[in-house]
């Protein structure tokens, strides 16, 4: 949906933001982004400075100036950022460990996560290409949208950017998550909670056995952070998205006073061009919503890996057109998308710069 209309259409929205906050377990637009008291930083972000495909921009004006507002199909999307910022700060110079599109659907109550991996081969919205990650690091979250956009064929305008400590604070407020522990995970997550703790100054609890369990916020987010035990990133990412869907269920089950602590929580470590207000009230329509989707791309069987060059080791995206059109459909239910001409020359130099360099 164009931005514009979609501002027009903020009552209805409300819900899939809260929603959406509430699966990331964010919850920080339910309150006033832009007052100074929460300590949230509100981000303009000019759209005409964000990079997108032209011939998706076209589509996107196309249809706004031809299809009436109760056609919409009232699907959202939203980029979102975590970094790793031991000063704080959430702007560019931080490398983003989790590049996620969020997807609200309004018409079916669902929500979709895909994450992209950090690591993987792409054009960076400058037409350099690099792991993707590098592009928050350059450039903020302006240029990392515009690197979500350009690899995607998608016309992403917001984003929310979370750092660590925002996301510890939020499940605390819920009362911790349930999450399923494998005895791998077990002696990983220490080690990471071990030296978070050691950053932060702060006591931690070690797990001590596996399985099904409660985990407080730095164990939560010790848990998303796990890169080892088979799997590499493409499960750390899985592992990041159980987290959100866990938040979300919790978050169903929890006191307005409850979500509004973990809002108040999270704001101070929050960055974000969202500007909703006032509607803490519908928090606890949460429980109408879903995740449907819960994926990574590049998708499964459509992905290699490699060291390329200087660039070190990368995920390569086998067909970025196959991708992106697998993408769409898992999105927006589009049937033999047609990936734009920009896609279809991103594609192949993907594929000439790492055919030398794949591992099979």
């Amino acid at each position: 949906m164009d931005k514009k209309k979609w501002v027009k259409h903020i009552p209805l929205f409300i819900l899939e933001a809260v929603v959406l906050v509430a699966a990331l377990g964010f919850l920080y637009i339910t309150l006033r982004a832009t007052d100074s008291e929460t300590g949230a930083e509100k981000d303009v972000i000019k759209e005409e400075n964000i990079a997108v495909n032209p011939e998706v921009k076209e589509k996107i004006v196309e249809i706004s100036q031809t299809k009436e507002e109760s056609k919409y199909t009232g699907i959202y999307n939203v980029a979102f950022f975590g970094v790793d910022a031991r000063d704080g700060s959430l702007g560019k110079g931080n490398r983003s460990d989790t590049i996620m599109i969020c997807s609200i659907d309004m018409d079916n109550h669902e929500i979709r996560l895909v994450s992209i991996y950090r690591d993987t081969y792409l054009n960076l919205g400058n037409d350099v290409y690099k792991k993707c990650n590098t592009a928050y690091a350059l450039g903020g979250p302006e240029q990392a949208i515009g690197m979500i956009n350009m690899n995607t064929d998608l016309f992403l305008t917001d984003y929310i950017t979370v750092g660590f400590e925002g996301l510890m604070k939020a499940v605390d407020a819920l009362g911790g998550i349930e999450m399923e522990v494998t005895e791998t995970e077990v002696s990983h997550l220490n080690n990471y909670q071990s030296t978070m703790a050691q950053e932060m100054d702060i006591e931690y609890t070690p797990v001590t056995q596996a399985g099904k369990q409660t985990l407080n916020g730095l164990q939560a987010t010790a848990y998303c952070r796990i890169r080892y035990g088979g799997g590499d990133d493409f499960r750390r990412t899985q592992r990041q998205r159980d987290v959100l869907v866990a938040m979300m269920e919790k978050g169903k089950k929890s006191s307005i006073g409850a979500l509004t602590e973990a809002v108040y929580g999270v704001l101070p470590s929050v960055r974000t061009s969202l500007d909703v207000q006032d509607i803490i009230p519908v928090l606890g329509m949460i429980g109408e919503y879903e995740v449907t989707v819960s994926d990574g791309f590049p998708f499964e069987g459509m992905r290699n890996g490699g060291i390329i060059g200087s660039k070190g080791n990368c995920v390569v995206p086998v067909n970025l057109e196959e991708n992106v059109i697998k993408l769409h459909e898992l999105l927006y239910a589009e049937e033999a998308y047609e990936p734009s001409k920009d896609i279809k020359e991103f594609s192949k130099i993907i594929e000439e710069d790492t055919k030398d360099h794949l591992m099979y």
